[in-house]
């Protein structure tokens, strides 16, 4: 069932509890369009599986995920097909997750940007090491905030913290998410593997009925907001087009400060 996948790997490290890793270390993680393929999609897979009880999602190496990979964003500027597809799996992404009837912990370390950082802030539990570095990077390259961050930030750290956030693009520690409610837990780096395990375990051991018809009704709160999903994902597709977008990119690869439009 789980066999193809390019850029995600699979274990069972304890009954009942599949691990999910993020696999391209060498680029630390980045999603290309394989990955955001793989990623978008793989929970269909997964809940069609009856021994998997429970999920953990984690990043191989120095990373969560370092968000989009260049190549990626390169073919959807000004690219229609290309952003059409996008809209379609990224927004498949958050359906997913918010419909996946099975526990999710993510193990949240080192970069944690754009889709995976949608999986890992999707997840039941997030978990994230004191020195992992969170952000949403939108606004600093040029387009709009979409993904899930209108969907969901709002909700956990109150619309003030969203915005400045959000618009500022500043990054939080593991500790500062933590302190402003956008993760559930923070723990030392060495800590991180262990506890987020151990808490997919006891969840994989416990009522599973009770489990996910309590998640089931918590994520009400995130389906009441997918028409504003909807909308921010639209004009982060519609972003795509506007100059801002390849200057975004361009100061980025360059690695030097945007000259915006």
């Amino acid at each position: 069932m789980l066999e193809g996948y390019q850029r995600l790997r699979f274990d069972t490290p304890a009954p009942g509890v599949l691990e999910i890793v993020i696999s391209d270390p060498d680029r630390l993680n980045a999603v290309d369009a394989i990955g955001h393929r793989e990623l978008s999609g793989v929970w269909r897979d997964i809940e069609r599986l009856d021994d998997v009880r429970a999920v953990l999602l984690r990043g191989a190496g120095k990373a969560f995920s370092a968000g989009g990979s260049f190549d990626m964003i390169e073919d959807m500027i000004g690219n229609a097909e290309a952003t059409a597809r996008m809209f379609e799996e990224a927004r498949a992404l958050v359906a997913n997750l918010v419909e996946f009837p099975k526990p999710i912990v993510s193990a949240i370390h080192g970069p944690a940007v754009g889709a995976g950082l949608v999986a890992a802030l999707l997840s039941d539990i997030p978990v994230a090491a004191r020195s992992a570095r969170i952000l949403d990077g939108h606004v600093k390259l040029g387009v709009a905030a979409g993904d899930h961050a209108v969907l969901i930030w709002p909700l956990l750290v109150g619309m003030a913290k969203a915005k400045y956030y959000l618009l500022t693009n500043e990054p939080l520690t593991g500790e500062e998410a933590e302190r402003i409610g956008l993760v559930a837990k923070v723990v030392d780096d060495d800590e991180l593997y262990d506890t987020t395990l151990g808490i997919a375990t006891s969840l994989a051991a416990g009522p599973t009925w009770a489990t996910r018809w309590t998640k089931l009704s918590l994520n009400e709160w995130y389906r009441q907001a997918m028409p504003a999903f909807d909308a921010s994902l639209a004009l982060e597709m519609l972003s795509f087009f506007h100059p801002d977008a390849r200057e975004g990119l361009d100061a980025l690869v360059e690695k030097r400060a945007p000259r915006w439009h």
